[in-house]
């Protein structure tokens, strides 16, 4: 412990100069609210990611600090080589070793550095950078302030090596793997261990793709999803804009959601949730427009089919001329049995196309043998500045017009859709984004034989490497070359709604299709999900007022009850056909089933296990002798049909008695309801979990896992950072959950409390505006000012008249400090030496100045007794 805590100290005055020179000044107050929330107001950008990052740390170091080893290239270093990771927010696993070698190649290109020399708008702004400064500041205050890795809260990595001081390329590391997420962030081991397959027998990719199962890519990539409505002034009951955000992210890891208030007086303020790192809000509100984000089904990646040079594997031919691949040797420090540090080098090969890949999401789909190899060309790899310049300016935005207007000046939105809502009653879609060039001509033309298959299959297509004119192009009215046009890209503004489930821009509102537009993006005129139909009819129910609540139309609360209301599509339109004619104790329990999720919805654990069962939960198939629909798809009528269960199909009886067997496996009665059979345990505690798979047609999607001896007894994504925003004149009316919690520290109220408020189905009112924040008395606020040399923090006092005013000189040099208190009916003042100086004077209520004095500097902070 003692190594650590010297190598900690080093460390800490090795980055001093960087962090906390002569100019630093950063100044900021957070409060905390019910939860724990953070509402930080910052005097700058710089104090504001100072805030950020203290309260992030205080909350989450462990997963944010891991997530700086897998960034750097450090995991087998100390979590061992022949382990593996998952990547839960694009549904892949990775090999440490092969991850270290993904991510060192990037460091040793000087890819980051490179891209932050870009001028803005192409690279980040001026204010980012500055917030980043100020993010590494607030991030090694706090380690400071616990004394380093051996005093961290969380026993989750409590004197770890691996959590340690930051740099601002540890940041920006972070940011860039999220860019490229879902791109070259599911095929990490495809990448790193791509090399030629000599000798033997050549692997037959066409029947390795033909072996994959319909839609399994889009199965996998499921750990990302989400569903958002946005109501216009024609479908709210007052004619303001509302909207409904749910994201279906990850329960555990570093792609957690954070929900944090930002604000700059003057600049920005904002409420939402990031993902964790990131101190910028993602998914929230400002005071006048509200947006969330879909999972957009635009592919951000191409692979490229190479034809290699005879006798030469790492040569290959475009337009007749032969190429070499280029061939980078990487070095990686891997932890031996021993404990002892070893270099290991591998050789990496890219090609004008892209990095040189063979698997993609564990899939094998491209072997790289002695005719033909693959590449994979990442359409994120250079969107980075343009990324977070776009959240930077959205933190700002107060207008639907204002959100059109960001999307297309940067184009920089990785992976997702747009949905968003404002003041004036406008409602939003767009899919305008950073997609590659592959316009319709293109991806029909430029199809290999293996990309007919894994585009029919996958909607995933193979293009011909071999011909200069299959790259990406380019279009007039594109940020940069490569992507698609603001032109080639669907979007729509309605005054009624729009909505997306993850399924295609094509019915984001089936009153106006959107059609045309390249395969890259989307399929049109194709069967939708359950769970984007179930979405459609309670948007079509609210409005007409068919779906058993008062009036017509949208309010906040409707709006919050029809998204946990738990229907079950699946059930509406197939438990009917199973159970009549039938008789079985299984048909009984699920003919009185209330069709629903809900806690004590009594059949709803097993109908989940036949459903499972029968589908697979993969995209439903058109009907065919295998599907379990009975009647046909109309692309006339796609939110109606396919319907009806397809009872003469032997696995429809077959899932029924497998799902029974569940039952009894998991000792379960048949009639159980997710209060017994769909919980997760925090702090010692089983909490029920509503909701469930989104492959069964419910909108609320929880994804458990299946314990065959316990039931569903832990949750793996779903429902995450969820928000409900009236956009109502003068201050936003906003209700929100962060389902897991704000931390993931298991020790923490943090990790549970908001869990069983979801299971509760409690919605959390955060205060937005200042003078509500004001009257919140769950807030407790800790205000600071950080000179480098000095830290003063006051924390206000709840409960006692006692605040805590602490003053620290981080160089650990000892100092005369002097402290002043005057206001609120108090004048007190102390004089101490020392390098960590307490002072808890007793205040009146109002406000009062605390004024410090170190070597004839003076830092004043006010503060108020509440």
């Amino acid at each position: 412990m003692m190594r650590r805590a010297v190598a900690w100290v080093g460390a800490a005055l090795l980055l001093a100069p960087a962090t906390a020179g002569a100019a630093t000044r950063y100044d900021v107050t957070t409060a905390r609210t019910a939860f724990g929330i953070p509402h930080i107001k910052a005097k700058d950008f710089p104090s504001l990611g100072y805030g950020y990052a203290y309260a992030l740390a205080q909350d989450n170091a462990c997963i944010v600090a891991e997530s700086y080893v897998t960034v750097n290239g450090e995991r087998a270093r100390y979590f061992g080589s022949d382990k593996s990771y998952p990547i839960r927010g694009n549904g892949s696993n990775a090999n440490n070793l092969n991850s270290d070698f993904f991510y060192q190649r990037i460091k040793d290109r000087g890819t980051i550095e490179r891209l932050l020399a870009v001028p803005a708008p192409i690279g980040p702004k001026k204010e980012i950078k500055d917030a980043v400064v100020g993010y590494v500041a607030g991030w090694n205050a706090w380690l400071r302030d616990v004394g380093g890795t051996d005093g961290v809260p969380d026993p989750t990595c409590r004197g770890e090596e691996w959590v340690r001081p930051i740099t601002t390329m540890d940041v920006y590391r972070r940011f860039y793997s999220l860019s490229i997420l879902a791109s070259a962030g599911v095929a990490i081991d495809g990448i790193a261990n791509a090399k030629p397959l000599l000798g033997g027998t050549e692997p037959d990719a066409i029947a390795a793709a033909r072996a994959v199962a319909p839609g399994e890519l889009d199965r996998r990539l499921g750990g990302l999803g989400s569903n958002a409505y946005a109501i216009g002034k024609d479908g709210s009951q007052d004619g303001r804009g509302l909207l409904y955000g749910n994201p279906h992210f990850p329960w555990q890891g570093p792609e957690r959601f954070y929900q944090a208030h930002l604000t700059v007086p003057g600049k920005a303020d904002v409420m939402g949730g990031s993902l964790l790192g990131v101190p910028i809000v993602l998914i929230g509100s400002t005071k006048g427009m509200a947006w969330s984000h879909t999972v957009s089904t635009a592919r951000r990646f191409v692979p490229y089919q190479l034809t290699l040079v005879p006798g030469s594997p790492t040569s290959y031919i475009e337009d007749g001329q032969v190429k070499r691949m280029k061939a980078e040797k990487v070095t990686v420090k891997v932890t031996g049995p021993d404990g002892s540090l070893r270099s290991r080098t591998r050789t990496l090969y890219s090609s004008e196309h892209g990095s040189i890949f063979t698997q993609i999401l564990g899939l094998p789909l491209f072997p790289w043998n002695v005719v033909t190899a693959y590449a994979l060309h990442d359409g994120n790899e250079e969107n980075f500045g343009r990324l977070f310049n776009h959240f930077f300016d959205m933190n700002q935005a107060q207008t639907v017009s204002d959100v059109e207007a960001i999307l297309k000046k940067y184009q920089g939105i990785p992976w997702v859709n747009t949905i968003a809502a404002d003041t004036a009653g406008n409602a939003y879609y767009a899919d305008i984004g950073n997609v590659p060039n592959i316009p319709r001509s293109k991806y029909t033309e430029c199809q290999t034989a293996l990309g007919l298959v894994t585009d029919q299959l996958q909607r995933l297509p193979v293009l011909d490497g071999s011909r200069g004119s299959c790259k990406p192009g380019s279009d007039p009215d594109a940020v940069v070359p490569g992507i698609l046009g603001r032109g080639n890209l669907p979007s729509l503004r309605r005054t009624d709604h729009v909505s997306n489930m993850n399924d295609s821009y094509w019915l984001s509102n089936p009153k106006q299709p959107l059609e045309g537009f390249s395969r890259i993006i989307g399929d049109e005129r194709t069967a939708r999900s359950l769970r984007t139909r179930l979405g459609i009819k309670q948007l079509e129910q609210r409005l007409d007022g068919t779906d058993g609540l008062p009036g017509k139309g949208f309010t906040l609360a409707n709006l919050m009850t029809v998204g946990l209301s738990n229907r079950v599509y699946s059930g509406e339109i197939w438990r009917d056909d199973l159970v009549r004619g039938c008789s079985s104790a299984a048909c009984e329990v699920l003919r009185a089933w209330d069709l629903r999720n809900d806690l004590d919805s009594k059949g709803a654990i097993l109908w989940q296990r036949f459903v499972t069962r029968l589908t697979g939960l993969l995209p439903i198939p058109l009907p065919a002798p295998a599907s379990p629909f009975s009647g046909a798809f109309s692309a006339d009528d796609a939110v109606n049909t396919p319907a009806g269960l397809n009872v003469l199909n032997p696995t429809v009886q077959t899932s029924l008695l497998q799902a029974v067997s569940d039952m009894q496996g998991a000792g379960l009665p048949l009639d159980a309801t997710p209060r017994q059979g769909q919980t997760v345990t925090r702090r010692g505690e089983q909490i029920p979990i509503h909701g469930g798979p989104g492959g069964s047609g419910i909108f609320n999607v929880i994804t458990p896992t299946w314990n065959p001896k316990k039931g569903y007894t832990e949750v793996v994504h779903g429902s995450s950072y969820m928000q409900a925003v009236h956009l109502k004149r003068g201050c936003p009316d906003i209700r929100t959950f962060v389902t897991y919690g704000e931390s993931a520290n298991p020790a923490s109220v943090h990790s549970s409390d908001q869990t069983k408020e979801f299971s509760a189905k409690r919605w959390v009112k955060p205060p937005f505006c200042a003078a509500d924040l004001e009257k919140d008395r769950a807030a407790v606020r800790s205000t600071t000012a950080d000179r480098g040399a000095t830290v003063v923090t006051v924390a206000e006092a709840r409960g006692t008249a006692r605040p805590r005013i602490t003053v620290i000189r981080p160089g650990g040099k000892a100092a005369r400090v002097v402290i002043r208190v005057r206001g609120a009916k108090t004048a007190r003042t102390i004089v101490r030496r020392g390098s960590r100086v307490v002072f808890s004077p007793r205040v009146g209520k109002g406000t009062y100045r605390v004024d410090v004095t170190v070597g004839g500097r003076n830092i004043a902070v006010a503060a108020k007794q509440r």
